[in-house]
């Protein structure tokens, strides 16, 4: 079965410009060659109004996990430092059992600092909220299947990703200018080890301050950094696509 994507992706028509135009890129990827990865959707956040968020995301993207498993899709759930809670399950015990490859050497992907003051951690709660070890575990409304696996290990998912051919890899989860981008397992790293990825741009937020700079509202922080990785790390797309009927 195959999955038939509209990839988001912005360019300079004339370099050096810094005027980005947005294109519409229809793809289409064997569901069995792609993975989808949750990145850091914990039970619980130090920063409350992420908690919120996060909550509503996890409820949202169970539906759309569990179609994309369904046809054929690989499910990787990476919730950073949970692993212990996950220890003994055999969707963890299978990724370390898994043979390491070794990745290739990293490409250079030049890049500019985000569009967005995240200095302060990004909390939009006011007072702000302290920071503290939150989490214990992925959020229970996304289940976890069989054929799943689960790791925060950068290794580990690109060696998952290589040796089941894995041409796509899609992200959802937060935050989008931290864990997303930032995590060994993000895109940022996947994307210098030459792995394809997509974030799924509806399923996804920032830890961004509106007090800070650019002084936007939270939404508007979260979709200037949404375009920035659209400049330049990868498309993006939105879930609907992944809701669509499949076809052979």
């Amino acid at each position: 079965m195959e999955l038939t994507l509209n990839l988001r992706t912005r360019f300079e028509v004339f370099k050096g410009s810094d005027a980005w135009e947005e294109a519409i890129l229809p793809r289409t990827f064997p569901a069995h060659a792609t993975a989808l990865l949750l990145c850091d959707m914990w039970d619980d956040h130090w920063c409350k109004s992420a908690a919120r968020r996060c909550d509503a995301l996890a409820h949202k993207m169970n539906p759309i996990i569990t179609l994309a498993r369904e046809r054929g899709v690989q499910i990787i759930h990476a919730p950073s430092e949970c692993m212990d809670f996950y220890a003994d399950t055999p969707q963890r015990q299978r990724m370390l059992q898994l043979p390491r490859v070794e990745p290739v050497p990293a490409r250079h992907i030049e890049a500019p600092p985000l569009p967005i003051d995240d200095s302060d951690g990004g909390c939009d709660d006011s007072p702000q909220c302290p920071t503290f070890h939150a989490w214990r575990r992925q959020h229970p409304a996304i289940t976890i299947a069989e054929p799943d696996a689960i790791s925060d290990s950068g290794i580990e998912v690109y060696s998952l990703l290589r040796q089941r051919t894995i041409q796509m890899l899609l992200v959802m989860g937060v935050h989008t200018n931290f864990c997303v981008l930032g995590r060994s397992f993000g895109i940022r790293q996947m994307s210098r080890w030459g792995i394809p990825c997509l974030l799924v741009r509806d399923l996804t937020d920032s830890l961004y301050n509106p007090a800070r700079r650019p002084f936007v509202s939270h939404e508007e922080g979260t979709e200037l950094v949404i375009r920035h990785i659209e400049q330049y790390w990868c498309p993006t797309i939105v879930s609907d696509d992944l809701m669509k009927p499949e076809h052979a």
